[in-house]
């Protein structure tokens, strides 16, 4: 439970949540979500009871359009937008301006419902909303419903293949990473090359130098030419 605390952690707090990638919401069976969040909350999240969760919302969250900022999720119709003047801003910034001082916070973590506005919204801040689930089966459901048929990313923290095989086919995301923070998936400490917002939320895949390269062809039927 302490490497998915870690991991969780690593992946949602890396550059204040802005990549795409990142983790945004988590979907934890019941049996076992009282062991993550202690581990969470010994590996540097802060914990927002009801009355802080309120705060934090009405500070991060805005009707306005025109003050949300824009995800690169796909643009579906929502009531709440993030607050762009504090898309990527500091966990302990945030607590700051809602009264309390603590400067050691990697995330802040909460407990919702799967309907709830940070489950639903591309946050792009170290806000991590926790649903519990009565099951894995529950716990995939929600997961594929928040995940809003982007087909970008997921990870999974499990030690049952079978559960890791039934929701990378639920999920059908071109990033699946299991036992790891999302950021393994763009190559930042995993195989393959570091892309980290290039993920291919189309289906196209990860990218590489290659990507950007022209095979140049260069042809001479006879004669003593030479390009190099």
């Amino acid at each position: 439970m302490n490497l998915a605390a870690k991991g969780i952690i690593e992946g949602a707090s890396f550059d204040n949540n802005i990549l795409c990638i990142a983790e945004k919401e988590v979907f934890v069976v019941n049996q076992v979500a009282d062991d993550l969040i202690y581990n969470m909350l010994s590996n540097g999240a802060y914990m927002l009871n009801q009355e802080e969760l309120e705060k934090v919302m009405k500070l991060t969250l805005v009707e306005d359009e025109d003050l949300g900022a824009k995800s690169c999720t796909l643009s579906l119709k929502k009531k709440y937008h993030v607050h762009k003047n504090w898309v990527g801003k500091d966990a302990s910034k945030i607590l700051s301006e809602i009264g309390i001082t603590k400067q050691d916070v990697k995330l802040l973590i909460c407990e919702v419902d799967s309907e709830h506005p940070y489950v639903t919204l591309e946050q792009m801040m170290p806000i991590l909303p926790l649903v519990r689930c009565s099951d894995v089966d529950e716990a995939i459901k929600l997961a594929v419903k928040a995940e809003g048929a982007n087909k970008h990313t997921a990870s999974i923290f499990s030690r049952n293949v079978d559960n890791m095989t039934k929701f990378a086919r639920a999920i059908n995301t071109t990033i699946f990473v299991k036992n790891a923070p999302t950021l393994a998936g763009v190559g930042y400490k995993g195989e393959g090359n570091a892309t980290f917002t290039i993920a291919g939320p189309t289906g196209e895949g990860i990218t590489s130098a290659k990507t950007f390269t022209r095979v140049r062809r260069c042809v001479l039927a006879e004669g003593g030419f030479r390009i190099v």
